[in-house]
Parts: C-alpha cells; structure tokens; sequence
C-alpha cells in the first residue's frame, strides 16, 4: 500500500545550453576547433571604469536569475528533491489520501506505526441517560478537547464521561448533534495538551486500500483492528430518533443486540431502526467492528482519519452471540469537517453548550 516513489534529477548546468558555453575561452582549450565553425572571438578584458564595473558586477545576479529559472522550470523534482533532503514527510498510500504523513517513516505502511501515531487521539465515550448507559468512542480534533463522535452514542444523554488512551478522565458536555448525519460534537471540561488527530481527505479514498480501525468495542478502550475498504458511497440508513443508544453489552438495546440498528439494500439489520430514518454515503470497511466501536476511527496507513464508525452488521440475534462479519460502515471525514461548523453552533437537534 504504502509504496515510496523516489525521483531523481541531475542538475541543470545553469551557466549555458549547448553549444554556448558561459565561458567561451576556456570551452576552446579544454576541446579541439570544429573546423566547419569559426573560432570563438578572442576575448578582451576592458579596463575597470567606473561604467563597466557597474556591468560587471550584474554578472552574478545574471547568473543566479539563469539558476532561478531552471530550477522553476524543473520545480516539481526540486520540490520532491527538498522534501526528501529535509525529511519533509508526504503521503505514500495508493490513494494518496492526504499530504500528511502521520506515522514515523521507521513505520510507514504498517499497523504498528498507525496504532502508535492515532491511538492517542482517539478515546472510549460512556453516556448516561434514562435509557441506560452507553459506551461508545471519539475522536479528538482540538488539542482543548473538542471530540467527534456519532449522535447515537451521547443522544439525550445526561452526563458524558471521557477516557483517554491514558487512562484519564474527563467530564464533557455535548456541543451539538446532526441526527440527519448520526454526528454529534462534545467538549471535555478543563482539558489542554491532547493529541489531535489529523483529518485526511475521503475524497480520494480507494477500494482496496488497507485500513485500521480503533474504538472501545464492548468497553476494550483502544482495541485496534485493520482491513480494507471494501466499497464506497453505500447508501445506510439510521435512526434519527433521541433515545436510541447504543448499550453496553447488549442491556435494553435495540433489537436486543446492542448494535445500532441501520438499514442497507432495503433489508434492516440489528434491529428496527424506526419510522424517523435519516440516509448517508458510507465507506463500507471488512475491518472488525463491535458494539462499542461507534464515533471511533476509520484511519489511512498514513495515520489520517478518513471515517467515522457508525454501523456494524451482526447476524445473531443476541449480544452473547454477537461478533464482527466483516460488514461495518464509516461516515466519510469530509462529510464530518463540512459538518463541523454546524455542530459547533449547536447543530441541527443539538443540546447547545
């Protein structure tokens, strides 16, 4: 996946092209005379006044702007050129996801450097409602302690509690939610220094590439599964109905699984979702998906977040039974950061701040 592309370039000589050497005197002893070409003129020196010296002394900038030139003429290998010479990271996946290399290059390409580089921006969710508790994960997006998650892991909840990959905790208060787009915003109280993660581009996602995925499935803070993308643009309809969490271990949750309940090709699964429905374009992902592993990370082998988890499939019918098929859906991040602006004023259906 994580192919490494090298270019390499020889330097133009920018002091002439052909047969029109920078320095005719010495190109003559350094070669025979062509005979069917008049020898260059011989070459007089002026005296130095006060006029030509001015001359002169544009000589260099002369030669420099020549440089310039060819090296804009040749710009992307210099630029490839600097990037390697500087240690310039730039992304490798198939893809090309997005320009930002997160993982260390000793571990590119590898689900060990990703889970190294992301697992300390992403964290397990418990919600507490009148329904019950819930336990889901998020994504922080704010060194302060802004963090993604889906709507149906803190809807009508009425405190939020926060574990970081650290083993800290935080309360936080629920920002906003977009229920049409199972999103939701949350702040930690009196948090700094956090590890952002870095949002990446789904635009440029490929079926085929290799993918890694993090989350809190049955309450295992920062369980890390990988695969690959194994469709894109599924059409998967959620609940947009408050009240519809997802329940640790299966207690009182919908469809008795404790899976979220979504619908995909007319058919329900893990439960009904309900008569108040909402429908988005999801990147379809065989990396195993739990209860649990709702609002955590989808994640590219350069460690940037193209989803957000929000759907798995199960075929039992019971939360003992229950266990990854290789069917899991993730909202796409550019869906998430088009929606962000919304979720920080409230969103649409949002308890405020």
């Amino acid at each position: 996946m994580t192919e490494s592309f090298r270019r390499s370039g020889e330097y133009e000589n920018p002091q002439g092209h052909g047969q029109h050497p920078a320095y005719p005197e010495q190109q003559a002893s350094a070669s025979p005379v062509n005979p069917e070409w008049p020898p260059p003129p011989t070459y007089q020196p002026q005296p130095q006044t006060p006029s030509n010296t001015g001359k002169r002394a544009r000589g260099p900038m002369a030669l420099l702007a020549a440089v310039a030139i060819v090296a804009a003429a040749i710009g992307g290998g210099t630029a490839y050129g600097i990037q390697e010479l500087t240690g310039t990271n730039t992304a490798t996946s198939s893809s090309t996801t997005s320009a930002t290399n997160v993982v260390p290059a000793s571990q590119k390409g590898t689900v060990a450097g990703v889970a190294k580089a992301v697992s300390p921006s992403i964290v397990e969710i418990n919600a507490s409602s009148n329904a019950g508790e819930s336990t889901g994960s998020g994504v922080i997006i704010t060194t302060n302690g802004e963090i993604i998650t889906n709507n149906h892991v803190v809807a009508d909840a009425s405190s939020v509690k926060v574990t970081t990959s650290t083993g800290k905790s935080y309360k936080a208060r629920v920002i906003g939610t977009d229920s049409k787009k199972d999103l939701a915003l949350i702040k930690l109280v009196n948090a700094s220094g956090l590890k952002a993660a870095t949002l990446g581009n789904s635009g440029n996602v490929q079926v085929g590439e290799q993918v890694v995925a993090i989350g809190s499935p049955e309450g295992l803070t920062g369980t890390v599964t990988s695969g690959i993308v194994s469709a894109l643009d599924r059409d998967v309809t959620v609940a947009t109905g408050d009240g519809q969490q997802q329940q640790q271990g299966g207690q009182g949750g919908p469809g008795g699984g404790g899976d979220w309940p979504f619908e995909f090709g007319g058919q329900q699964f893990n439960g009904d979702p309900g008569s108040s429905t909402t429908t988005y374009k999801a990147i379809q992902t065989d990396a195993s998906l739990n209860p649990g592993n709702s609002g955590g990370a989808l994640i590219d082998m350069n460690g940037n977040i193209i989803g957000i988890n929000s759907a798995m499939y199960s075929a039992a019918q019971s939360s003992s039974d229950a266990g990854s098929v290789g069917l899991g859906f993730a909202i796409p991040i550019n869906t998430v950061k088009s929606d962000l602006s919304t979720l920080r004023a409230g969103g649409s259906g949002g308890s405020g701040s």
